[in-house]
């Protein structure tokens, strides 16, 4: 199952990109991605992605373990569930540990467990981005006032969990992506006569069209080429994360 992933610095930042990536095993046949977009009015933004990233790398390893040695798997739903719950209490004990303030933990979240051998996947948003499964594209949008995690971090897991409604469940996945919402923020860079594209031109080609997927690298080849050949970078920060379950 090839799983494909870009993160590029946008235009508008010079000192450091705030969105982070993650991709790694969360148990036998499972799989978690993640992406992360650091608030540009937080403290450092960068750091609340960055940490939220090194904590899922690490929850991952915990429940890799813990079904090794408990023989038992849970279900997706539970395991979106436990896995985000370890986050938030790992967030929480940091916080304290690190004495951040709030405006330092500002990040939003996409999170997503993949079952390897069914192509199920559960997918949890905290503030905003796009996914898109087999062609279908869902934005999430809060008009730049994203519900960030690090605002309930004084709050019980039990409480915040039921009110989390920007869930989706797939069945029978051939194409999983998902992306901060850098993707809508392409822009000339330049003022060089260049093709028009349109934002559906890019997400097309970027999340949906197949070509180079023989090559680990093939967003990232899709990035040089949008902007070699198209005359546009992302003015906003990007990460994407892209799933591939069959050879296409």
């Amino acid at each position: 199952m090839p799983i494909f992933e870009v993160l590029q610095i946008g235009q508008f930042h010079t000192n450091h990109c705030e969105d982070f990536l993650i991709s790694c095993e969360v148990g036998a046949n499972r799989h978690l991605i993640a992406v992360m977009d650091g608030c540009s009015m937080g403290v450092e933004s960068h750091f609340a992605a960055t940490l939220t990233g090194k904590v899922f790398r690490k929850v991952a390893k915990e429940w890799y373990y813990k079904e090794f040695v408990s023989k038992t798997q849970l279900d997706l739903p539970q395991l979106l569930q436990e896995v985000s719950k370890s986050l938030f209490e790992q967030l929480k004990a940091l916080k304290t540990q690190l004495a951040l303030g709030r405006e330092e933990l500002l990040s939003t979240l996409m999170l997503g467990i993949l079952d390897v051998e069914t192509h199920a996947a559960e997918i949890l948003v905290v503030g905003d981005g796009l996914v898109c499964c087999d062609g279908a594209l869902t934005e999430f949008e809060q008009d730049n006032k994203p519900d960030y995690l690090g605002y309930h971090l004084e709050k019980a897991f039990e409480d915040w969990y039921p009110a989390q409604h920007q869930r989706l469940s797939f069945n029978n996945i051939e194409d999983l992506s998902i992306a901060t919402d850098g993707i809508f923020t392409f822009k000339k860079y330049d003022n060089k006569a260049w093709p028009e594209k349109q934002d559906a031109d890019l997400i097309h080609f970027l999340l949906l069209d197949s070509s180079g997927s023989e090559q680990e690298n093939m967003l990232k080849k899709k990035m040089i080429f949008i902007e070699e050949e198209w005359g546009l970078k992302p003015t906003d920060d990007l990460a994407v994360i892209r799933v591939l379950t069959t050879n296409r």
